[in-house]
Parts: C-alpha cells; structure tokens; sequence
C-alpha cells in the first residue's frame, strides 16, 4: 500500500466509524474539497462538514474500497447507507472520489454522484420530477451550505 493510499484507507475508515475528528486529522489545513452538493469548501469548512454529517446521522454505514493510486492519487469508491433526516426517507448513495495526498495528508478530495439519483431517493416523488433541474440542485446547496454554516458557528 503506497502513503497516500494509507491515509486514504485511514480517512475512510474514520468515516466508517462516524469519526468526523479523525476524518478531519487526514486533511491538510489548506484542504479543497468539491461534491455535488458542497461545490467548493476549503480548510476548516471541509473538515467541519465530515464532522458535521458524522455527527448528525444516526444509522450511517459506510462501506469503501481504495480502486487505484499513483504515488499521490487515490481513486476510492465508497457506499453511504443512511436515512435523509429530512423526510425519514432511505438512501443509498455510490460515490467516486479522488483524493490527491501530499505530506501525509489529504490536499483535494472530489467527489462525484449522481445527484438525480440521490435526489429521487432523499426527496422522492420531488426528487423525480424535479431532481435533474438545475434549480433543485442550487436549492438543495443553499440549505446544505446554511446548515454548515449553521454547524460551524456553534463550534
């Protein structure tokens, strides 16, 4: 297992776990970390968002596997299992992530998923009809962002 893949392999772990500090301990403190939903945090709003989904998710099971590296890319594909707090409803969300480690640490982390697709489960019949839109998405980061926000000012 190369460095990178190690502190990769450790992060997830963490995350497994609900361990939102030891997530954020893998981060770098200038860390960039881009999603569908969070389009762009940067350092400590990064690591308070591991934190604060950790945190907040009663049920979360998280299942991972690391898919491939070079001496500082790790490619992992990981499986979040929880109930939207929302609605009460059921999600099983795939994700692809890139993480790109430097110094031990983790300096950029991209996620991708389909937003329809975690849209249709999270928010159901809404999710359908309207989970491709561009207007649902920007809804859906403007209440994220606010909740964030929200966790990070309590701290």
């Amino acid at each position: 297992m190369t460095a990178a893949q190690e502190v990769v392999n450790r992060f997830y772990e963490a995350f497994a776990r609900r361990d939102g500090d030891a997530m954020a301990a893998c981060y770098a403190d200038r860390v960039v970390f881009t999603d569908p939903v969070f389009p762009y945090l940067k350092g400590e709003e990064a690591k308070g968002m591991w934190r604060m989904l950790c945190g907040r998710s009663a049920d979360l099971r998280v299942e991972f596997r690391l898919e491939d590296a070079d001496s500082d890319t790790v490619i992992a594909h990981w499986d979040a299992y929880y109930t939207f707090t929302k609605t009460g409803r059921r999600v099983h969300n795939r994700i692809t992530g890139r993480l790109w480690v430097s110094d031990g640490k983790i300096e950029r982390h991209v996620d991708d998923f389909s937003f329809w697709r975690w849209s249709r489960q999270a928010l159901g019949p809404v999710g359908l009809l309207l989970g491709w839109t561009p207007w649902l998405k920007a809804k859906i980061r403007r209440e994220a962002q606010r909740g964030l926000t929200k966790f990070l000012d309590t701290k």
